[in-house]
């Protein structure tokens, strides 16, 4: 299945419907206080770019990249629709955040994510593009709950 990639401004209701999703199923799977995803107006910030997967006129996927202060980058905000989900488009957005974090001259491409059956899907698919799990970094606290994976650029 190939997607359509384009840097998405966060103005579309599908886009914002979809970011919803994520943010209650974030919410709904982390024990309080240990969500870290970005709302609308956090991935609005400066330094934060944001990529959606289409199909035709369909929403498939989402995720961002956040530039850090010490030269490397964050997975932000991935998320699939779940009527695209293990078709390719989370797999072709992450992609484009690996692309555009060497552009921007990362060297390292790290994420936080919690710990659990609801996260196993996104793992699989952060391990299979060969990140793996390290210490934390930037502002994140090491808990039983989250963990950190980082891939050199």
């Amino acid at each position: 299945m190939t997607f359509r990639i384009v840097a998405d401004d966060l103005s579309g209701a599908e886009t914002q419907a979809l970011l919803h999703f994520h943010l209650q199923g974030m919410h709904a799977g982390s024990p309080p206080g240990h969500s870290f995803a970005l709302d609308l107006s956090g991935l609005q910030a400066p330094g934060i770019r944001v990529w959606s997967a289409w199909e035709g006129e369909r929403i498939a996927a989402i995720g961002a990249l956040k530039l850090l202060a010490d030269g490397g980058g964050e997975v932000k905000s991935m998320r699939t629709h779940p009527d695209f989900l293990r078709r390719g488009a989370g797999a072709a957005v992450l992609e484009r955040i690996i692309t555009e974090a060497k552009a921007s001259g990362c060297e390292r491409l790290s994420l936080e994510t919690g710990s659990g059956m609801g996260f196993e899907p996104a793992l699989a698919l952060y391990r299979r593009r060969g990140f793996v799990n390290g210490e934390a970094f930037a502002d994140y606290q090491p808990s039983d709950f989250n963990q950190f994976l980082h891939l050199k650029l």
